[in-house]
């Protein structure tokens, strides 16, 4: 069996201070996948540079405080790639892939658009550099998981107010049709939607800090892990675990058969 978790920290010193790590660690994952780092390399502490022993790999935003993403593996991978484009997203820390024989393993968040109309724009930047980005990693042939924070809710299913957020970031007509094509065109898999496909309020991984959006399960799904077909197909259990707080994210945990 292969365990990959995938979730946003919302600052990995905050989430360390709320006990992450022991966690993480109970949780005897192969691969977790980090977004929102908030942090610059200096300053993580060695703890975080091999946490639970296991591989550390971080791609820091350039701006203080700000995005970030990391990988901790168990098995040291074969190869590491900070970022994919070269570009202004790069420089906001927003990619990281292990590959692991014929497996890789990316840790993705994307940017959010709800700031201001400015981030939006910058959000369909993304958007538009990106999906030929994952064709591309189609082609390579591999069996490939996207871990991550896509700050999109794909359908009405997911996520509770979906009425009255048809024009809010996150759930906007072009979102859901971008995350429409990756899935009908690309053949990508929405691998939680595989095993559940009519779960609502229990598929829930983020709530808004306002209006007490957790204690009323006001929530959003917008953590995927999202795979190649085989490697979708051999998924056997999707977790959302909720049980404690790390973050304004729950944790996705996913089990794969061994390929």
């Amino acid at each position: 069996m292969l365990r990959i978790i995938s979730l946003n920290l919302n600052g990995i010193r905050s989430a360390w201070s709320k006990n992450v790590l022991p966690w993480a660690a109970e949780q005897k994952a192969d691969v977790i996948c980090l977004q929102e780092l908030k942090a610059q390399r200096s300053d993580l502490t060695p703890e975080m540079l091999a946490p639970d022993g296991m591989h550390s790999f971080y791609h820091c935003a350039e701006k203080k405080g700000y995005s970030g993403v990391g990988i901790w593996s168990r098995q040291q991978p074969d190869r590491v790639v900070e970022g994919f484009d070269g570009g202004e997203f790069d420089a906001e820390g927003r990619y990281i892939r292990a590959d692991f024989g014929n497996l890789s393993v990316i840790s993705l968040y994307l940017p959010s658009g709800s700031s201001s109309s400015d981030r939006q724009q910058a959000k369909f930047r993304f958007l538009d550099v990106f999906f030929p980005h994952m064709l591309a990693l189609r082609a390579e042939g591999r069996e490939i998981v996207l871990c991550g924070d896509w700050n999109i809710a794909h359908k009405e299913i997911d996520l509770k107010n979906w009425k009255s957020n048809q024009k809010n970031s996150g759930f906007l007509p072009e979102e859901r049709a971008w995350m429409s094509k990756v899935f009908d065109e690309q053949g990508w898999v929405d691998v939680y939607r595989r095993l559940h496909p009519d779960t609502t309020g229990e598929a829930y991984t983020w709530w808004s800090n306002r209006g007490q959006a957790w204690a009323k399960n006001v929530g959003w799904r917008i953590d995927y892990q999202i795979a190649t077909p085989g490697m979708a197909a051999a998924a056997s259990r999707a977790e959302i675990f909720k049980a404690a707080r790390f973050s304004d994210h729950a944790p996705l945990i996913v089990d794969y058969a061994d390929k």
